[in-house]
């Protein structure tokens, strides 16, 4: 998708509505913001229902202070237009309260940007602003002293966060990311203590996807398998299991090569198009794969009954990757049918030595743990390994929510004995 050619006021209301629609705002909460290069700021509406939001609601504040709209600005006006007067770089504001993010500004603790590899490097650094009244010249005073200093992201006490970004777009994946990383802890400390990654545990993932490239002829085959990655890498945004800067698709095609999800791309709005063509270690021209495409080549490379494979971070599950708890699917039949003797492994294997990962995975082993990164698993089809990523992360989600009402009895050794008699699953 184009971006740079929806109008600013398109701009904000598909935002508004993706974040609305995630649960991370209410009907009255929440504000965002764009700057134009007139200096016009087109901004959410005050008192307007989030979830009915239209682009006749979004208001245009001109330099000069007139007000072009239907509607009054959003009262917090006041602390987007400080952010733009001191930082002319940013060119969108995202202001809102989501339950995780809440949480942490209501107990003045800020949540750790060490726990996954990309977090801080796309979040940079987070600081947290005195409370204020909502609205109030203090609170974008109080605000204005941490962006003055160069941060992109200040939590404000007692209040939610405030986000600046080159584009609404930008500011949103902050959130998002942000978001995350506060949900993610919280339910990681339901199994222990998190296991934060070193700097240099996070440089080894810095791997540069040097590879040559070739001018793709598209096959009748080859837009089939885009046309049906599409919706699941869709589905897999809109059910929590990715989010728009994570998680890596793959399909593989009759000759060996593969499709795959490209690097940097808003997982929310991919198109057919975006996928990338990967062969013989060469990729499709003009395009970027994923960063784990070297993970990917060798899945098909030792596993030739894989026709499908999916890298995702889905919060519970990595509840466990980033606490380096057991994880043991022992806990209902399908869980365990699904996931059998999934490993947790270190998540160098995947950027250093990834065909020594792909080794890893086994007909016991249908699924690898990277700690503190992801959870890869593949299929004869794609649907398979979806299947098995959303078992996984429903699995890992009923033992998060378990800890609150005692202690899991897993199934017994007998029972997954008459579970592999019965289900033919040899070891």
């Amino acid at each position: 998708m184009q971006f740079g050619y929806l109008h600013p006021a398109d701009q904000l209301l598909m935002i508004m509505q993706r974040i609305y629609s995630r649960g991370m705002t209410t009907t009255s909460g929440g504000n965002l913001s764009i700057m134009d290069d007139d200096g016009n700021i087109w901004i959410t509406p005050a008192s307007i229902d989030k979830g009915t939001l239209t682009r006749k609601d979004i208001v245009c504040v001109k330099p000069n202070g007139e007000v072009v709209g239907i509607h009054k600005p959003s009262s917090e006006l006041p602390f987007h237009a400080s952010v733009y007067r001191r930082r002319p770089d940013l060119k969108a504001v995202l202001h809102a309260h989501p339950p995780a993010l809440v949480a942490f500004s209501i107990v003045r603790k800020l949540p750790k940007m060490d726990l996954m590899p990309s977090t801080g490097k796309l979040l940079g650094k987070v600081a947290i602003s005195e409370y204020a009244v909502p609205g109030s010249e203090q609170l974008g005073q109080n605000i204005a002293i941490f962006f003055d200093q160069g941060y992109d992201i200040v939590f404000l006490e007692n209040h939610g966060v405030c986000i600046g970004g080159k584009s609404i777009f930008e500011a949103f994946q902050k959130f998002e990311t942000l978001e995350y990383t506060a949900s993610l802890e919280i339910a990681a400390k339901s199994l222990g203590e998190t296991v934060s990654l070193s700097v240099e545990d996070i440089a080894a993932t810095e791997t540069a996807c040097e590879m040559e490239k070739f001018e793709n002829t598209v096959t009748p085959e080859e837009l089939a398998v885009r046309r049906d990655m599409i919706p699941f890498i869709h589905r897999s945004y809109n059910q929590n299991l990715i989010n728009a800067t994570s998680g890596s698709f793959s399909v593989k095609l009759s000759d060996g090569s593969f499709v795959i999800t490209p690097f940097g791309k808003d997982r929310a709005y991919l198109e057919e198009c975006d996928l990338v063509h990967v062969k013989d270690g060469k990729r499709e021209a003009g395009k970027i794969p994923s960063r784990a495409v070297a993970f990917h080549a060798a899945m098909y490379a030792e596993h030739p009954e894989a026709n499908a494979v999916i890298l995702a971070s889905p919060q519970n599950v990595m509840a466990f990757a980033v606490t380096h708890t057991e994880f043991d699917p022992r806990t209902i039949p399908e869980s365990y049918l699904l996931l059998r003797d999934a490993k947790m492994v270190d998540h160098k294997l995947l950027y250093e030595d990834p065909t020594a990962a792909a080794k890893l995975y086994c007909n016991p082993v249908p699924a690898l743990i990277f700690k503190n990164d992801s959870i890869a698993v593949q299929g004869e089809t794609l649907l398979k390994a979806f299947d098995r990523l959303e078992v996984a992360e429903a699995t890992a989600h009923s033992i998060v929510k378990s800890r609150a009402l005692g202690d899991i009895v897993h199934i017994s050794d007998e029972a997954i004995d008459e579970i592999k008699v019965a289900f033919n699953l040899a070891d």
